[in-house]
């Protein structure tokens, strides 16, 4: 394109500004009414959006790790050990796993939490980690294997 003076030069947006508002109204095509059609309503609407759906996989983040360290408590509850206690006797025999490994296990796999917080347990009774209890027998996991039917 040939600009003949610098105004028209100024004026003109060209293609640029064509891309730049067809991105908004493509992110902006499943609002309703103007937020839809109108940039100046579509832009503020996009804009929101995307700041909320930042927002919001921090958020998710944040859920997740609580989730996972309520599991976690109700695993190590159900076997009569403090979490803090749990944790560091795994550090402490070098078994690195982290929060969303070890929740998996004791949801999913209760026999292998269970064997980790043993050796858990055995690690903080020879190295003098404090908060272990007796594991109660109403506390234990049961599966079909274990049930009485007589």
């Amino acid at each position: 394109m040939v600009f003949l003076n610098l105004p028209l030069l100024v004026r003109s947006r060209g293609p640029d500004e064509f891309w730049r508002k067809r991105r908004i109204f493509k992110l902006a095509a499943h609002y309703r009414s103007r937020t839809r059609n109108v940039y100046t309503f579509a832009i503020r609407s996009v804009h929101r959006a995307l700041a909320y759906a930042t927002k919001g996989r921090k958020l998710k983040k944040l859920d997740m790790v609580q989730l996972w360290n309520t599991r976690l408590e109700a695993g190590c509850q159900q076997y009569g050990v403090a979490l803090d206690t749990f944790k560091e006797g795994l550090a402490r025999s070098d078994i690195l796993l982290n929060k969303k490994t070890l929740s998996d296990l004791a949801i999913w796999e209760p026999r292998s939490f269970e064997a980790l917080v043993n050796i858990s347990r055995e690690r903080a009774a020879v190295e003098g980690i404090p908060d272990i209890k007796r594991r109660s027998a109403f506390n234990q996991v049961y599966g079909l294997n274990n049930l009485k039917l007589d």
